[in-house]
């Protein structure tokens, strides 16, 4: 290990700037999932199931939006790309706090749709400023930075909402977030190797000469037709239809390869990282519950704030460790294991046991998000990257959005312990079935490569 890495990236302004308005950027919309639920339960006056389905439209919100918001730092900039973000943080998150819970849902799918893409361009930017071992350093400096948001926002967006404040806590996080984006517009870091633009496209000048030249020889023909006797003119008319289905059938292949083109970056190793990510993402949030629902059970819901404590500083150490390492680790074999050391969580008998048994698995939570978007930094062209990373949020955001209602819905049926075991047990499903369809590749890899010897 080499800790030293830390010092000579942070010693690189870019960088430490990115990280620094990455995290501040973070924190309003971390604290916005507790503020709007505190300010529908206790404001609005619905109960959780109400606020638990605006924070599912909320959600599926910023997992279909996240793909075209990356799509879009992509092809036309990360300046140009934030703008609507930056409109919509201020105006939708200063409208909602002020309406009916009707009104509000579909407010917040918008704002979801809209949201800011800090993760993506963070991590987007980072796989261009860092490169080699300063990479995986990089990305779990990221992930740290994420844990201490997550300790700082949702402490400070209840403490707002119980006070009383929820309406100027959700206006505040708009305002706030939209400020950030501005920020992030003049600071604009690099999303892409200088000396590229986005959305230009290598291909497009070859595409424009061959587009000439067919237009060219269309003419040519429609010029030969005309001049053409008349019989020779019904002949071309009874083929027509022919001429025209075929051309159907071409323009139909012709959308098919763009299509096929559009997704070439997603091969089968960058859906193992996606779904990675989404087993992380259901694990995390099915222990946020589980943690939850242990401590409400018992009557000890003012010590929740102690368990988090002590995961999330369990994350930010394993973070810093896996940072400083040389070698990388599969971001499969790390979920594998953060998935299974959640199970002994279930064995807890007070809280300061399931603090303990907590720190398993959080030493597990940053390396297994910084190893997954290390992997998606080196598996995509960066002119893809935006895209790619957009759908690496999107595959995120479904595991949290899967984890907790998995988690509940054994709670609710067997206990709180049963939490712990559904999403540890689902992730080490996944990650046996992930690595089980890895050797398999690899057989028929080594298999073919003997045949064509």
């Amino acid at each position: 290990m080499n800790f030293a890495l830390y010092r000579e990236l942070l010693a690189v302004r870019p960088i430490r700037r990115l990280l620094l308005v990455g995290m501040v950027a973070r924190i309003p919309h971390s604290a916005a999932g507790v503020l709007l639920t505190l300010h529908i339960v206790l404001t609005l006056g619905q109960g959780y199931a109400a606020a638990g389905a605006a924070a599912a439209v909320m959600t599926i919100g910023i997992a279909v939006g996240a793909p075209w918001r990356g799509r879009r730092v992509d092809t036309v900039g990360l300046r140009k790309a934030l703008i609507p973000s930056v409109i919509a943080e201020a105006v939708i998150w200063s409208v909602v706090p002020h309406v009916s819970y009707e009104i509000l849902l579909p407010l917040v799918f918008v704002g979801g749709l809209l949201t800011l893409p800090i993760f993506s361009v963070v991590r987007q930017s980072l796989g261009v400023l860092a490169t080699g071992d300063q990479r995986r350093t990089a990305f779990a400096l990221d992930a740290i930075s994420t844990e201490l948001v997550f300790m700082i926002g949702p402490a400070a967006g209840a403490l707002t909402a119980t006070a009383g404040f929820s309406v100027l806590g959700l206006t505040v996080v708009g305002i706030a977030t939209s400020v950030a984006g501005l920020f992030l517009m003049w600071f604009n870091p690099p999303t892409r190797t200088p000396g590229t633009v986005p959305g230009q496209n290598p291909a497009a000048g070859a595409e424009s000469v061959a587009s000439f030249e067919a237009g060219q020889q269309e003419g040519a023909e429609a010029a030969v037709v005309a001049a053409a006797p008349a019989h020779l003119q019904e002949a071309a008319a009874e083929f027509a239809p022919l001429a025209a289905a075929e051309e159907r059938h071409h323009e139909q292949a012709g959308l098919r390869h763009k299509v096929i083109s559009n997704f070439a970056w997603f091969t089968a190793a960058v859906a193992a990282v996606f779904a990675v990510a989404a087993g992380a993402g259901m694990v995390l949030s099915g222990t946020d519950v589980g943690i939850v629902a242990a401590l409400e059970s018992s009557g000890r819901q003012a010590e929740i704030g102690l368990v988090f404590l002590f995961w999330c500083a369990a994350s930010v150490v394993g973070g810093l460790v896996y940072g400083a390492m040389h070698r990388p680790i599969s971001p499969v074999l790390l979920l594998l294991g953060m998935s299974a050391l959640t199970i002994p969580m279930a064995f807890a008998q007070d809280t300061w046991t399931l603090c303990l048994l907590s720190l398993l698995p959080g030493l597990l939570c940053a390396p297994v998000l910084s190893a997954a978007s290390e992997k998606v930094a080196e598996l995509v062209d960066e002119r893809r990257r935006g895209e790619a990373m957009g759908w690496y949020g999107s595959a995120l955001t479904g595991g949290v959005a899967l984890g907790a209602p998995l988690a509940g819905v054994f709670i609710d049926g067997v206990g709180p312990s049963a939490g712990f075991v559904a999403v540890g047990l689902g992730g080490v499903a996944l990650c046996l079935v992930g690595l089980v369809l890895q050797n398999r590749r690899r057989r028929r890899r080594a298999s073919v490569d003997a045949d064509c010897l």
